[in-house]
């Protein structure tokens, strides 16, 4: 489709007095007479209404008209502007029209659309609805109709001003119940929860669980709307990511799948192993101290796997509670020794009752109650110190800057089964004259 040259000129002054008023006519267009207009302009005239469109809107049109063209029309538009449309083009694309640019002016934009590894502005998506604040009832409601036949999301639609930035959100009943001349502003909900585009997904997902959102507005650090987040993709995330720190805390590999291959496989996982496998020859070396009490009472073997089970079993709650915690920031340097002492105390409370049965069931069974104290008070400081590391280990962990679900279980056994061990044994040193 052309548009006859003696328009052109005309368009040009159009586009000249007032970009705002050119760029929402823009938007009332077929996409096809859109980017006819936008090819019939001069790529300054052109650059001055694109700031003007809704962002969705301006990538559509971006992606229709020729490379060269792109490149002239965003070079003359502020970098911020460049990429509020740009983020929403995919990321083939995008990196294929970026070549069109020159090199400062690319750089500059790559660095504005890069979001960190776990944000939520890698997650989000930039399918959504958006009108200017002034626009009426009645146009929004046509455009809605227009955009029908392309599946476009209809639950909820935002309002901007003229620069992008998020005013307010429409409900779709609220919309078709208003007038028809007035302007959205008038009908559009103001409270809005947004989420920064450089927020960590899993604080995210803590906020959105909290209020009970389906979806949520990403924006800048200015207000500007970047895309929106959906809570089932967000979700999708947050499990995956939780399978991934299970394996780091068994020390296999986050990137082994099922069915990798075994080469792979051991790579991933045999480094870990020897390190599982010093910590064990670290407990045995403990055992190996007390030979002597072991040769004069050897039922004392019999209860080692009871003493180490119970060490392992109940640190690990401890630490799955505080990698929770850690996941959804509810620990922060201010509350991290409150809660390392809660979890010893909730130890110490463990380790009596679980001593306590652990030291009547060895009376009843072996007949020597001095055998039952030596199991129960071993049981006891195991529990407590299991306990302990269990919330000392991945806090730790995070102080150095790793990974608190680095094999946190593998360090976590390591504790448990030298101290539960040492105390077991050295209880039975203390009392060995009882029970023999």
């Amino acid at each position: 489709m052309a548009v006859p040259h003696a328009l052109v000129s005309l368009l040009e002054r159009y586009v000249e007095e007032d970009p705002a008023l050119a760029g929402h006519t823009l938007e009332t267009m077929t996409e096809a007479e859109a980017v006819a207009v936008l090819k019939a302009l001069k790529p300054k005239f052109c650059a001055q209404i694109f700031p003007h469109l809704q962002v969705t809107h301006a990538a559509a049109l971006l992606k229709e008209i020729p490379p060269t063209l792109f490149g002239e029309i965003v070079e003359r538009m502020r970098p911020e502007q460049a990429a509020a449309i740009l983020i929403h083009l995919s990321h083939d694309l995008r990196k294929v029209l970026l070549e069109y640019l020159s090199p400062d002016i690319k750089r500059e934009l790559q660095e504005i659309l890069t979001f960190p590894e776990n944000s939520a502005g890698r997650i989000m998506t930039t399918e959504y609805l958006a009108f200017h604040e002034e626009i009426k009832v009645r146009d929004a409601i046509q455009r809605i109709r227009a955009l029908a036949s392309q599946q476009a999301p209809t639950t909820y639609a935002y309002v901007v001003d003229g620069v992008k930035r998020l005013k307010g959100v429409l409900n779709m009943r609220d919309l078709l119940l208003a007038q028809g001349d007035a302007p959205l502003s008038s009908i559009m909900k103001t409270n809005v929860f947004t989420v920064d585009g450089f927020m960590d997904r899993e604080e995210v997902a803590h906020e959105l669980t909290k209020r009970h959102f389906f979806t949520a507005p990403v924006v800048d650090a200015q207000g500007h709307l970047l895309g929106v987040l959906k809570t089932d993709e967000l979700i999708g995330e947050i499990r995956e990511e939780a399978t991934e720190d299970i394996l780091r805390m068994v020390g296999a590999g986050n990137d082994e799948r099922t069915f990798s291959p075994v080469p792979f496989s051991l790579r991933k996982r045999l480094p870990w192993l020897h390190v599982n496998l010093a910590t064990a020859f670290l407990a045995a070396l403990v055992v190996g101290l007390f030979e002597d009490i072991i040769d004069k009472v050897t039922l004392l073997a019999v209860f080692l796997p009871v003493v180490a089970g119970q060490g392992g079993n109940a640190g690990a709650q401890t630490l799955a509670v505080v990698i929770r915690g850690l996941a959804l920031r509810e620990i922060h340097p201010s509350n991290a020794t409150k809660l390392i002492l809660k979890e010893a105390g909730v130890g110490v409370f463990n380790g009596l009752i679980i001593g306590l049965v652990t030291a009547a069931v060895t009376w009843v069974w072996k007949g020597n109650p001095y055998l039952g104290l030596v199991i129960g008070l071993g049981m006891l400081v195991n529990l407590t110190v299991a306990g302990l590391m269990g919330a000392a280990i991945p806090l730790a962990l995070k102080g150095f800057g790793w990974d608190p679900a680095q094999s946190s279980s593998i360090f976590l056994t390591t504790f448990t089964d030298v101290v539960g061990f040492f105390a077991f044994l050295g209880f039975a040193v203390l009392f060995q004259n009882l029970l023999m």
